[in-house]
């Protein structure tokens, strides 16, 4: 049922553009058709989409392992020596606050190239898995934990067949945010003028020479990209966390 009310949801909102573009947008040419775009994305076709994708894919994908790594990590890390956790919490409040066009540049100036695309999206990631693994490990139960206590299990014990477990579906709704998060960094840091390829790069030369069916083509594509990451980060979710599909639902 809430697939089909998705569905409807789509083609809702493209007849909504449709109606929109063939309307009051007609005259300005700023919102092209459907048709218009996809015929657009059709006549660049591969061998320009295909360059563009790989290029910001890959930093996006390098920039996700990146930051959730370091999430878990410090997440890990306050649990075991919970005096951390006021200055990985501030710092993780921090980056979460500090606009991406605003660090951006420093970022170029110190690292450049490809290092500030992977670090915007590395920065994008890291506050919301964080405080999802935060929050899961603190939510173990407590019997679980005694239970290990009392068969002479330790800290570390009680992390491994405890809390660990018990963090995963928080831990994972983060990372399901945390991947459209990514791409959208990744290509903050290409619109940034960081690289010489990607859908960042595409998207502002696009609207400079005011190319508006690839500009759309273009956006829409972004957000596919992001949706699919988010799809595949939801369906790794429901096999490693079966027991929270309930909670979920």
């Amino acid at each position: 049922m809430r697939r089909v009310q998705g569905l409807i949801g789509v083609v809702a909102l493209v007849a909504l553009w449709w109606l929109l573009a063939a309307t009051v947008f007609a005259a300005g040419g700023a919102v092209p058709t459907p048709w218009a775009v996809l015929a657009a994305m059709g006549a660049d076709g591969w061998a320009f989409y295909g360059p563009n994708v790989s290029a910001t894919l890959g930093a996006a994908v390098q920039g996700f392992l990146w930051g959730n790594g370091l999430a878990v990590g410090v997440a890990l890390l306050v649990l075991l020596v919970p005096r951390l956790e006021a200055v990985a919490t501030q710092l993780a409040v921090i980056s979460y606050c500090i606009p991406l066009l605003a660090i951006g540049p420093i970022v170029l100036v110190v690292f450049g190239g490809d290092a500030t695309v992977v670090f915007l999206a590395a920065i994008s990631v890291f506050f919301t898995t964080l405080i999802g693994a935060l929050l899961g490990l603190r939510s173990a139960d407590r019997a679980s934990l005694d239970v290990v206590t009392v068969y002479g299990g330790g800290r570390l014990a009680r992390l491994r067949y405890v809390q660990i477990i018990s963090a995963l579906p928080s831990t994972f709704a983060g990372l399901k945010i945390s991947a459209p998060s990514a791409l959208l960094g990744a290509i903050i840091g290409e619109y940034l003028g960081s690289n010489d390829a990607g859908l960042g790069v595409s998207l502002m030369i696009s609207q400079q020479q005011f190319q508006v069916p690839r500009t759309w083509g273009l956006a829409l594509v972004s957000g596919l990209i992001a949706g699919l990451g988010y799809a595949i980060v939801a369906l790794v979710a429901r096999v490693v966390t079966p027991w929270s599909r309930g909670e979920s639902q």
